[in-house]
């Protein structure tokens, strides 16, 4: 099951991060997302030692089925940078530059051997440009971007852009499934 929580450290995102074995960061290539991984590694290792201190207490016969808090950092996704010319404009370069360092020092406890950017980075499992409209046509037609058709509004260049879009989640979903030996 893929859980998708909001961007905060509230309760029940921690039920849910607790329960899962995987965890994948969405990124933007900004200030904020860097913050955000420094303010949520610590936090997460932290969930997973108190939640394992929980379960250590629990009585020997006790039948609850409760989650072992995994927790495993699976990779991150660099999301919504704008591109000219295939790659991203270099506004978003040097953010995109300054993601890996973070990740490696704030999630994995480890430096970032040798990475100067998200196109280097192991950890990274992909880089999703800014769709622009198909996201606002999406929500209108209550259907993922990739699955818009003319009937939704999606004619002439939006055709190509669905196509790029399915292109792009398809291969974010492997990416997620071959990390979480997902057989499918």
């Amino acid at each position: 099951m893929l859980v998708d929580v909001g961007p905060n450290l509230g309760a029940i995102n921690r039920a849910a991060i607790i329960a899962a074995n995987h965890v994948v960061f969405p990124l933007a290539p900004d200030l904020f997302s860097l913050q955000g991984l420094q303010n949520i590694g610590p936090t997460l290792r932290d969930w997973r030692v108190q939640w394992q201190d929980r379960l250590d207490r629990r009585p020997p016969d006790s039948d609850l089925g409760l989650p072992d808090a995994q927790i495993v950092p699976t990779g991150y996704v660099v999301m919504q940078h704008a591109v000219r010319a295939t790659r991203p404009v270099r506004a978003y370069q040097k953010w995109m530059r300054r993601i890996p360092p973070v990740y490696h020092r704030a999630i994995l406890e480890a430096d970032a051997p040798g990475v100067s950017s998200t196109e280097g980075d192991d950890e990274r499992l992909a880089t999703l440009k800014h769709h622009r409209s198909l996201l606002a046509m999406a929500r209108e037609a209550r259907k993922p971007a990739f699955s818009l058709r003319a009937a939704d509004g999606a004619i002439g260049g939006h055709l190509r852009a669905v196509h790029d879009c399915h292109e792009d989640f398809a291969a974010l979903a492997t990416a997620i499934a071959e990390r979480c030996d997902v057989v499918w």
